[in-house]
């Protein structure tokens, strides 16, 4: 008997892939090396020969094409291994239940509840089957709910009966979390035309334009003396890391901002009297004013260095992705397919610009076209993250349908 999407999810939240933004490894943590592992066995239990991990732990498989359609292009279907390093990954307790409306008590001892009145994306979702965690983790579905509809769709493709399909390649990423998904995948060994990452929110989801993207590193060497005489000596570093924020636009943050509309956004902070460093990132979804948003943070910094000539301020920028709409645009049969297919299966097609990033931002720019899809999964990097088992369903039948199209493209 088949595996359902959602089944496969439960059993996948278990493994705790966090990426790991300080390791200089790829990938960033070894829990990914051992999923990557068992989605390899899994693969070629289902009779994927091919399926393997390499050093990097980048996760490939082949399903052959059907008789007669050897000649079609290949298509590529994406998600990543890794989950949120903000959220506590380990000892994910998932199950699933049938919403019947009203709020879902994720922990009653630590009174942790999902409640529509803080999301009320849940009452599109009464009389569905969900699943949520025990409150005191994330559930993972962003982005194993992919790699669970991907398997699932392989399994049916191999199955006697399957919708016609050309060759079509599985792909399974790390760290796509910590903006490194594409950093060593290999395009030319993958050796599709076109692919999909599998890597949105619900169903009907289908994304190409995202945030262009880069990464602020702010270090700051300060001067410690004992407080008792430190007038007109010291140069406390922490102090001047706040002060170096307050330079930065107040309302260009994530939490004032929406659409279109871009920001700086701090992701941590750490420092003594003596030393300090800021993290940011920076996005955009008009590549020219993320360049000025990052020629902004550099002047921020020389502001902050000409004001404290003893202290010394370092701003690292680093480019992570680009807005790939210009990429998808020359190949936009793929967001039109998608959207037929959305449409062949009951569901309405959504496009929005992405406030985020996916692998395929970088791929698309690596000469692989890689939009992306709903994955049936809400609220990700979160405690009240949820999936719908109905909506994956979905997602799996959109897989189908889509290979399917594609079998006839010469």
């Amino acid at each position: 008997m088949q595996m359902k999407a959602y089944e496969r999810l439960m059993r996948y939240a278990e493994f705790a892939t966090a990426s790991a933004e300080n390791s200089d490894t790829c990938p960033s943590t070894p829990a990914q090396l051992d999923f990557a592992a068992a989605l390899v066995d899994e693969l070629k239990a289902l009779g994927l020969s091919d399926a393997a991990v390499d050093a990097n732990g980048y996760v490939f498989a082949t399903i052959p094409a059907s008789e007669g359609c050897e000649s079609a292009p290949v298509i590529g279907f994406i998600a990543h291994m890794d989950v949120s390093p903000e959220v506590e990954d380990k000892n994910v307790k998932p199950r699933a239940l049938v919403y019947g409306g009203g709020d879902i008590v994720l922990n009653e001892d630590r009174q942790i509840v999902l409640s529509p009145n803080d999301f009320p994306v849940l009452n599109e979702y009464v009389g569905k089957t969900l699943v949520v965690t025990d409150g005191t983790t994330l559930l993972g579905g962003d982005d194993k709910a992919g790699i669970a509809e991907i398997i699932t769709a392989a399994e049916r493709l191999l199955a006697s009966g399957a919708p016609r399909h050309g060759r079509i390649r599985i792909g399974f990423t790390p760290d796509e979390e910590i903006g490194r998904g594409a950093d060593r995948f290999d395009v030319a060994a993958f050796g599709a035309k076109w692919a999909y990452t599998i890597d949105g929110g619900r169903f009907g989801e289908v994304d190409y334009e995202t945030f262009n993207a880069a990464s602020l590193k702010v270090s700051i060497t300060g001067r410690s003396t004992h407080p008792g005489g430190a007038k007109g000596k010291m140069l406390n570093a922490s102090m001047l890391a706040l002060e170096y924020d307050r330079l930065l636009p107040a309302l260009d943050r994530p939490e004032y901002t929406c659409g279109y509309q871009g920001f700086f956004h701090m992701t941590s902070m750490s420092g003594s009297v003596e030393s300090a460093e800021l993290h940011y990132i920076i996005r955009d979804h008009d590549y020219d004013k993320l360049t000025a948003r990052c020629e902004y943070a550099r002047r921020a910094a020389d502001e902050l260095q000409s004001r404290y000539p003893g202290a010394k301020i370092v701003a690292e920028i680093k480019e992570s992705y680009r807005n790939m709409r210009e990429k998808i645009e020359p190949e936009f049969h793929l967001v039109d397919n998608a959207y037929r297919a959305i449409e062949a299966l009951g569901g309405k097609p959504i496009s929005s610009p992405v406030r985020g990033g996916t692998d395929g931002s970088r791929l698309s720019f690596m000469g692989l076209p890689c939009p992306n899809l709903g994955t049936g999964s809400h609220n990700g990097h979160s405690r009240y993250e949820f999936a719908c088992a109905e909506e994956m369903e979905q997602c799996c039948e959109l897989i189908l349908k889509l290979a399917e199209m594609y079998a006839d493209v010469n």
